[in-house]
């Protein structure tokens, strides 16, 4: 431990002239915090100090507890499904989409819908979803196309809201602590998921793309009930979030060590685990930089094969049909999902799905209101955080 100390001080001194250092707020590290080149070379550095599995699991230890320290999180404690409000059931063909809203922490609410297959057994795979930043994207296409469809599969599927996103207006998206929310959220969503009746709590994915895959990576890093992970156009060695609910609070850079999504990412071994890259965006080194750097540490579990990579060089940031594509066959490969429910003369086929209105899929309305303990503002959810 000493010497990787003193390798990280060294680290830390020699690049702070040149990476994207911010002043007022030193232990962060966000957006392109180094460049291309550093983060190479910080990585390349990085690795020596892990060599074997004994090794890695050393340092993925002190990444996972460095996570819990920089977002102010006592611990993660599995609990029971949350008492939830599940509403306004829609059947479609092959699937039923639900609207439901639970508490997180009290007077915080979690928002989002809840999509099964029409026909259930006794034991379903469950797969949380969340998404990227955008416009309300719970409401849109992409979220309601890959969750229609992975229930179609026999996946039942939780799709819930970034705070100050869709339903989930009880502050706004960028509060200072957002981080810390957003990981008791992600938590929570896995509690009513693996908790729900029908539901195998041993088979359980999550995958999201952009800060949805910073979510993804965050949650299968620090709960092992996560067994399949896919996390979309986001892992990179050089970026490291660019919204105070990735990098807004200070779990990459500790007193003991420095981190990257990489790493993070990588404490998921060996468990499946699917990057998809792109292009267009901070993930578009990713065959030669970041997928070989994770494979190598699931080599040293002789599972090299666990982690894959699809990478689509002439796409853009987002979670298209091709990257819903690869997550569709990489999630009924390990959680032994039916492709052949979603499957037309040999090619998946979403147009099955229906596009529902963003009426139709609004957790709060003249029935079922924003419970009356719920927070407004800002400053009363920032107090409450600062108490959990």
């Amino acid at each position: 431990m000493k010497t990787f100390a003193l390798t990280f001080t060294l680290l830390s001194s020699s690049l702070m002239g040149v990476a994207q250092f911010n002043p007022e707020k030193p232990d962060l590290c966000q957006r392109n915090f180094f460049t291309e080149p550093q983060a190479r070379e910080v990585h390349a550095e990085w690795a020596k100090s892990y060599t074997n599995k004994a090794e890695w699991e050393k340092r993925a230890d002190l990444i996972k507890k460095g996570i819990l320290d920089g977002a102010e999180i006592k611990h993660i404690k599995p609990g029971p499904a949350p008492k939830a409000t599940i509403h306004s059931k829609k059947t479609m063909d092959g699937y039923t989409v639900e609207n439901v809203y639970f508490e997180s922490a009290p007077g915080i609410y979690v928002t989002g819908n809840l999509y099964k297959p029409t026909l259930l057994k006794s034991k379903q795979p469950g797969i949380l979803c969340p998404h990227g930043h955008g416009n309300d994207p719970r409401f849109g296409e992409a979220t309601q196309q890959r969750c229609a469809t992975l229930a179609r599969m026999g996946a039942v599927v939780f799709a819930w809201d970034m705070i100050g996103m869709g339903d989930s207006k009880q502050c706004e998206h960028k509060i200072e602590k957002g981080l810390k929310l957003q990981i008791i959220n992600s938590v929570k969503a896995l509690d009513f998921l693996s908790g729900m009746l029908g539901v195998d709590k041993n088979n359980i994915a999550v995958t999201g793309e952009s800060g949805g895959g910073t979510q993804t990576f965050l949650l299968s890093a620090l709960d092992n009930r996560v067994k399949v992970s896919v996390p979309v156009v986001m892992v990179s060695g050089h970026f490291f979030g660019g919204c105070t609910c990735e990098s807004g609070m200070a779990i990459h850079k500790r007193p003991t060590h420095q981190t990257s999504n990489v790493e993070i990412a990588a404490t998921f071994a060996p468990k499946p685990m699917l990057l998809v890259s792109d292009g267009d965006d901070w993930t578009k080194h990713t065959p030669e930089f970041e997928y070989p750097h994770i494979q190598r540490i699931y080599s040293f579990y002789n599972a090299p094969k666990m982690v894959e990579n699809v990478h689509l060089p002439d796409e853009k940031h987002d979670y298209g049909p091709s990257k819903r594509l690869a997550a569709y066959h990489f999630l009924a490969k390990h959680l032994g999902l039916d492709l052949a429910k979603v499957t037309t003369d040999g090619k998946i086929d979403e147009s099955g799905n229906k596009v529902l209105s963003r009426n139709e899929l609004s957790v709060f309305n003249d029935q079922y209101p924003l419970p009356a303990n719920a927070l407004k503002g800002d400053d009363k959810v920032s107090t409450l955080i600062n108490q959990l």
